[in-house]
């Protein structure tokens, strides 16, 4: 119990939250207009690699973090053609992205580097940690918040710029209204097409974020196939969250309570295969929250 009350677990709370915490954000800004984008597992993946490889060759991890946020917009780009110019299916769509980039990145690293697994004979760049003044001085507060990588605090700002976006702004109603009712939106001269199109790209941005953390961040290589789930994972915090960027925190919040908690407890002994399953556990029964208070709000509507 002492180590769950300890700030270096804290401390890893937040950190292993940032990459779900993007992914989260990408989420919502694509599922207001009812565009869900399952592809954020494989922008997430294709950010992460070429976030290593650029950052590794241009020897600056800012250019990156660049180009691992513009391979992410293009799969953006990509899925949003074949969707609203080729009406496929936007799940097919966002499936056949994530199997893309799972197979593309292990191509590509074995071709740059001759090694299938990591990206460990590369010279590695990480984007830097802040230390936050005044609050690093603060007792317990201090080591808890104080000390992220940069990333961290841009998913931290993130939340209230999408939050104030989504309800605030003419954009965001807008992306609402194509998302809550399509037909009344173009009777208004919206145009449907171009809103998605706009969403798709704004998660494609900040599933590129998130993906270049976990290569830069997070740790500082590419392996293969490390989103492990996270864009997954995001998908089904943001159901959590609803359309609030705030409740959506508090759902990758709640998932990064759960990673950081299985490390914590392989410390204890226990086997990693049962500590490992504790994020998708957890997954599952948000998902099953998720469907039964959607049934429930259809029974209600169809009884009024």
């Amino acid at each position: 119990m002492s180590d769950f009350l300890n700030p270096a677990f804290w401390y890893s709370v937040i950190r292993v939250s940032t990459p779900i915490l993007f992914g989260v954000l990408a989420a919502l800004l694509s599922s207001i207009t009812g565009t869900i984008n399952i592809g954020i597992e494989g922008m997430m993946l294709m950010s992460a690699f070429w976030g290593t490889i650029v950052a590794s060759f241009a020897q600056n991890p800012w250019i990156g973090l660049l180009a691992g946020v513009a391979s992410s917009i293009i799969l953006a780009v990509i899925l949003a053609y074949f969707h609203l110019k080729l009406k496929t299916d936007l799940v097919i769509g966002g499936v056949a992205l994530n199997l893309l980039s799972s197979g593309l990145t292990v191509f590509l690293l074995y071709a740059i580097t001759g090694d299938k697994g990591s990206s460990a004979s590369l010279r590695s760049f990480t984007i830097p940690r802040v230390d936050i003044p005044l609050v690093k001085e603060i007792p317990f507060v201090g080591k808890i918040l104080s000390g992220h990588n940069a990333l961290t605090y841009i998913a931290i700002l993130s939340v209230f710029v999408v939050n104030y976006l989504v309800k605030k702004t003419p954009l965001g109603i807008r992306m609402r209204s194509v998302g809550e009712n399509p037909d009344a939106a173009v009777s208004v001269g919206i145009s449907v097409n171009r809103m998605k199109f706009l969403s798709l790209i704004l998660s494609g941005i900040l599933a590129g974020f998130g993906g270049a953390f976990l290569s830069m961040g997070y740790v500082s290589w590419f392996a293969r196939d490390m989103t492990a789930g996270r864009g997954f994972i995001s998908i089904a915090a943001q159901a959590l969250g609803g359309n609030s960027a705030l409740f959506g925190a508090f759902g990758a919040l709640l998932f990064g309570i759960a990673e950081a908690a299985g490390i914590t407890l392989q410390s204890l002994r226990i086997p990693s295969e049962i500590t490992n399953m504790l994020p998708f556990v957890l997954t599952i029964v948000v998902l099953v929250i998720y469907a039964r208070s959607k049934i429930r709000s259809h029974s209600r509507i169809q009884e009024q």
